[in-house]
This record gives C-alpha cells, structure tokens and sequence, in this order.
C-alpha cells in the first residue's frame, strides 16, 4: 500500500483540490527534442553533426558549421494512441494533430579572414518544439472494492459539515464542497463530522476519460562561430512557453442496478497551464580530424512564470432527484524551476557517403523546484520531487548514408525512466527513419517517427483504498516533412 500511495503522490491528488504536484514538475522539464525532419530521422542526435536549424535547441555551436544563409519550415503529422487494462478491460484512444514542428532562419556572415581565427559568424532564429502533450486516454473498468467517494469520505471524517456546505471560498471549495451540494456525501443521522456516501459498497463501472492538448515550444535566439574549421562555439537564448489543457471526466454507474438509491454520478475537472519561460545553452564541437567531430553543450534550467486556471463541476444521478454543483474559478500564479542539462555528442564523417552520430545527455529530474509566495513548497512538493524522482541517463544515435543528391537515415532514442526504486517504468524510446533530397539550394527531408512508453497509473488512492493499477501503453506516430532553401 504504502508504494501505491507514493505512487498516487506523484501521479494524481486524490481528490480534486489543485496544486502544483510532482508531477506537474516532471510535465514540462522533460524534452522531447523534435526540430527538422532530418534530425528527428537520425533520433535527434544530430548534436556533433551542426548545419541544421535543430542545432539551436541541443547543441548551438552546430550553427558554427553553416557556410550558407538558410530558411526551414517542418510541418508534422503527430497521432498518439494510449492503450489501457484496466480491472481486465482493454481500451483505445488516439487523437491525431496537425502542427510545425520547427521553423526559421539563419544568416552566415564570413568574416574575411581566410588563413585563421573565425572564419564564418552565423546568427539564427527559430522555433522548435520539445514536447507535445496531445493525447486522448480513457479507461473503463469493474471495481467490486471501492468507490473514489470513499476517498471522499476519508478526507470529509473529523470535518464539521458547516465548514463544508455552501463554503465556495474555502478550502474545501473544488471538491468537497460540491459533493455534499450535489448529495456524494452527507453526515450520518445524529453525527456533524461523520459522512456517508451514496455507495455504500462497491459494485460499480468506473470511467475515466482525459482529453490533453497543447505542447512545449521554444523560441530559439542563437549566435554561433567558426574558428579555422576546428572549434565552433555556440549560444542560444531559449523563451520557451508552454500551454497546457486537460479536461478529465470520471463516472461511477450501477450498470447491474445492485445499489438501493444510486444510479450515477461525474466529475468533470478542468485544468489550463500557461506560461513563459528563458534559459541560456552553450555549446561547442572540436574537429581534430575531417571524419571526427567531438561536442558538448550544457543547458541552464529553465525559469518558467507559469499560471493555472481550473475549475470542477458535480453531477449526481440519485432515487430521489438529479443534482449539480459547481466549484468557482481557481486561478494561481508560480515559478517552477526545471532542471539543467549536459550533453556529450560524437560524429563520425564517412567522407560523402554519410555519417554515425551518438549522443548522451544527463538530467537529474529531482532537482525542479516550485516557487510561489505565501506557498511552503519545501516541506511538500519540492520534497516529493526530490525523494521520488532521479537523474537518467539519454542516449541517441542515428546514421545517414548518401546516394548522389539523395539521403537515407534511421535512429534509435532511449529516454530513462524518471522514478527512483523502480515506483513506476516511465522510460520511452523512439525508433527513427527518413529520406532526405537535397540539389545545393534547396532541400526536401521526410521522417517517420515511432515512439513507445508504458507505466501504470491510478484513478485515485488513499491512505485505506486503491484502485487496481491501469496498465498504460503509449505509442507516437510522427510524420514530418522539412523544406529548406539556402542562398
């Protein structure tokens, strides 16, 4: 029990009061790293490589290696499917989205000096995407043990009821206010802090559906040198926003009408995520030879302003009427701090018949912090982050072999579970492949992207219940298409 509930810490409140949790944290520091088509090809290794716009999100002095101005645009394709078990029943969801994955453009100045010292000054604007959050879930099973309103119920114990009913400014206001006006729970005859609930046992078909939209993009400030054709160096200021949107509907019904008085009841929550952020990343790659290109980049944490607005809406189907009630608008201004990031990278040159390229990147997730005033995050969420949640280790790699004006690629990327002592899988691979066309002017690249993560989720836990574990498996389909023209 005691797993489960770290598990549900870090996952999902039980009940429906809004804050910022561990998992919120967890949300927007992770990257994913999209960009052009011909990087997410070679899985988004393409750190050592450089001349490609992507360079500006991972590894800025890849800029370094332009000769050539150059503007790009990556439309995309992007499906994600979420599979779940949930008490023996398996359901499907997708959604399917349209967007641009990376867009901009580069100006390379050279410098008049021919024999050494910087050569070629490139500068860059550009948009990439590091994370998308598009998804449908639904989850539908039996649960013969509990009812989420027994959670409810073990919050609401102890609890006199007039500082629950009608108290719409209070603590109480996005959850268990609207249950006792919508009848989920009342006092016990003769008692003012003892509730029950409407099902009173179990028996009951839950249904949880997720509808998320939104991503993490990051608009890309960057500069970059060429120094004798062996160092190039690279900075980047990155203002990257985030929009998040998840509207979570959760049911119980008595689909075999075992239940004296009880038909249905839902919960409908709300949640928007807004915000801005900045950091800076350095980064540089040494040619010591033509077939070997060596790199590093490091990444600042992000400092993100972030703001959320949620609400919850009851609704309860019982004997002796329908009832409704709603929450007021909750709205709530914070920082949260991501982790910083140190990237490796390594390119081998097979002279003009293609490349290898691999990558490894370290980030220690427990080190994201939330930072509001009046809030006590330390003792709290901030713990949480720093107790359930560890450094991973990334690895990319991807090849490219060329045929005349035409490119073949393939690649593989291994994201490292987050969790510490094995609380939840978490890890997500991706396996990448693309061709490319490519006269000396303009370019033409296209990528397929497949990418899969399986973890376990829970609809709600408590100190005394717990639903079973749905068992979740995610897989992405990308399909991307850059244009490029250089002059």
């Amino acid at each position: 029990m005691k797993r489960v509930i770290i598990i549900s810490i870090i996952l999902l409140a039980g009940v429906t009061t809004y804050a910022q949790y561990a998992s919120d944290a967890l949300r927007f520091s992770q990257q994913y790293y999209q960009g052009t088509a011909r990087n997410m090809a070679v899985g988004s290794a393409f750190g050592a490589l450089g001349s490609d716009l992507s360079a500006s999100a991972i590894n800025p002095a890849g800029l370094g290696l332009f000769r050539n101005n150059e503007y790009t645009i990556t439309p995309e394709i992007f499906t994600k499917n979420i599979s779940s078990i949930y008490q023996g029943k398996m359901i499907d969801d997708s959604r399917t989205v349209f967007d641009i994955s990376n867009f901009g453009l580069l100006s390379s100045i050279k410098t008049g000096n021919n024999s050494s010292g910087f050569k070629f000054v490139q500068f860059s604007f550009s948009l990439n995407r590091l994370n998308n959050f598009n998804s449908n879930r639904t989850i539908v099973g039996d649960n013969i043990n509990s009812s989420k309103l027994d959670v409810y119920l073990e919050q609401a114990d102890g609890i006199n009821y007039t500082d629950i009913e009608d108290n719409y400014s209070g603590y109480y206001s996005y959850d268990l206010t609207p249950a006792w006006n919508a009848f989920l729970i009342d006092t016990v005859p003769g008692y003012t802090d003892w509730y029950y609930s409407p099902v009173p046992f179990a028996g009951v078909q839950q249904k949880e559906v997720t509808h998320s939209r939104g991503s993490t993009n990051e608009w890309d400030f960057s500069m970059a040198g060429n120094f004798n054709d062996k160092l190039y160096l690279g900075i980047t200021l990155g203002l990257p926003y985030t929009r998040f949107f998840r509207n979570t509907y959760y049911g119980e019904s008595d689909v075999a009408d075992t239940i004296p008085y009880f038909d249905s009841w839902t919960v409908n929550e709300y949640l928007t995520t807004t915000g801005f952020g900045f950091n800076i990343k350095l980064g540089m790659i040494y040619r010591p030879v033509n077939w070997l290109r060596i790199g590093g980049a490091f990444h600042s944490p992000t400092w993100y302003s972030l703001t959320d607005n949620w609400n919850t809406n009851y609704d309860s189907n019982l004997e002796w009427g329908s009832f409704s009630s709603s929450s007021p608008q909750g709205v709530f201004n914070y920082k949260l701090y991501t982790p910083m990031r140190a990237i490796g990278d390594v390119a081998l040159i097979i002279k003009k018949y293609g490349f290898l390229t691999f990558e490894y990147e370290y980030v220690d997730y427990g080190t994201a912090r939330f930072k509001a005033s009046g809030v006590d995050y330390a003792s709290g969420t901030n713990a949480d982050i720093k107790n359930y949640y560890k450094g991973v280790s990334n690895f990319r790699g991807g090849l490219e072999v060329r045929a005349g004006m035409f490119s073949f690629r393939g690649g593989y990327a291994l994201y490292g579970s987050p969790y510490k002592n094995n609380l939840n899988d978490g890890k997500k691979q991706y396996f990448t492949g693309g061709l490319g066309y490519n006269n000396g002017r303009f370019s033409a690249d296209f990528a397929f992207v497949y990418g899969n993560k399986k973890s376990n989720y829970y609809l709600y836990t408590s100190d005394n219940f717990a639903t079973e574990p749905a068992a979740l498996t995610e897989k992405d389909y990308q399909a991307v298409l850059t244009f490029s023209y250089r002059y």
